[in-house]
């Protein structure tokens, strides 16, 4: 073999090795997505009384916000952070459209209906509009001053109000919280903090008066005392509580669940999926799905400390703990502590387009993971 064919060979191995590189993705992160779906699955097939249907159509948006994930996270994160505002652009317009045409369903439009899907512009929300404040803040000196917090809640303020409208004040406080998760992030004065503290306390007065409706003050009024209307408006928790309950330690086993088979546990695979999860495989089995939430979170916050831009370490961070809010709010709302909000499970629950947004979240957390890699080979 000549020199110079052995040199191209060298030359082509060195493609091939950085081919693998680019393509490269966080398998320990995957590998926990997988077990939350995975868990999802079984508890859908489960809540649903045995009902392949849901199960498919869940597997088949799975796969499909797998494969957008995988195809986002070859993006470099400068991208991403470019593309924000248009993004958030869209988002905006598709909310606007949502109060136009959306599709009513008891009471409310969420839903713009495409032909072949039906779409909840909302959802796209929670991870548009902490992708569109990590973008802004990142372009300003930190800590932000006045002017950025100021355009940076009016940011968040746009699509609450949006949302709010049709109404689904749920939905809206926490896409809310995923926007101001990454204002806090970003180092905001103690003084920023405690007047907004004292703002929104003020201001609850005239929100119960001018802004929640009678349904939603029932919730809230339900909360502090489900048994006074047992058949009506306490139903959901009762029902949610004593699932919970009988439980106990180690469960009644996969699809031996009473409340959820009978019929009595209402929304079991969307919004209270965990109190079905929680009859069959009892409190081992919450534990087992809460740490491997724990884990989720902990590899997001060691991609925010490992990225070398303020972009990235905003946003990784702000996914991590805004997937533990959702958490800690679905949590406390079927265990009867906060009010039904209608907060689904991240990755449990059913849902194509809650599905589909949290693996493309997860899609630029990956850009993030890569580019901070490729960053440190260099260096």
């Amino acid at each position: 073999m000549q020199e110079g064919d052995f040199v191209r060979r060298i030359q082509s191995l060195g493609v091939s090795s950085d081919t693998r590189k680019i393509l490269a993705l966080d398998y320990g992160l995957i590998s926990i997505l997988i077990s939350l779906c995975s868990v999802g699955v079984l508890i859908i097939f489960s809540a649903t009384g045995q009902d392949s249907f849901f199960v498919k159509r869940q597997a088949s948006f799975m796969v499909i916000g797998f494969c957008l994930m995988c195809a986002m996270a070859q993006v470099p994160p400068r991208v991403w952070e470019r593309w924000a505002p248009v993004l958030y652009a869209i988002g905006i317009l598709l909310l606007g459209l949502v109060l136009s045409f959306g599709v009513e369903a008891n009471g409310a439009k969420r839903w713009l209906d495409l032909g072949f899907i039906r779409l909840q512009p909302s959802e796209l929300m929670k991870v548009i509009l902490p992708l569109m404040i990590s973008s802004y803040i990142s372009r300003s000196a930190i800590p932000p001053n006045f002017k950025t917090i100021f355009v940076s809640l009016t940011l968040i303020l746009l699509p609450v109000f949006l949302v709010i409208n049709q109404p689904d004040l749920g939905t809206a406080l926490l896409i809310s919280v995923s926007g101001l998760i990454v204002l806090f992030l970003s180092g905001i004065g103690r003084f920023y903090i405690i007047s907004g503290l004292i703002l929104a306390t003020a201001a609850i007065p005239s929100f119960w008066l001018f802004v929640m409706r009678d349904y939603q003050k029932q919730r809230v009024l339900t909360m502090f005392n489900p048994e006074a209307d047992k058949l009506g408006s306490g139903w959901n928790i009762i029902q949610s509580t004593t699932a919970i309950g009988s439980g106990g330690w180690h469960g009644k086993g996969w699809t031996h669940g009473t409340q959820s088979q009978l019929n009595f546990l209402p929304e079991s695979h969307t919004d209270f999926i965990i109190a079905v999860l929680a009859e069959e495989f009892g409190l081992v089995g919450v534990i087992t799905l809460l740490c491997l939430f724990l884990i989720l979170v902990g590899r997001c916050i060691s991609i925010s400390m490992n990225s070398e831009s303020m972009f990235g370490r905003l946003l990784a961070a702000s996914i991590g703990f805004t997937v533990f809010v959702f958490v800690l709010v679905n949590l406390a709302m079927v265990s009867g502590v906060l009010p039904v909000v209608g907060a689904p499970l991240p990755f449990v629950s059913y849902g194509g387009t809650a599905i589909v947004t949290l693996f493309a979240g997860f899609g630029i957390l990956m850009s993030i993971s890569k580019d901070s890699e490729v960053t440190r080979r260099k260096n």
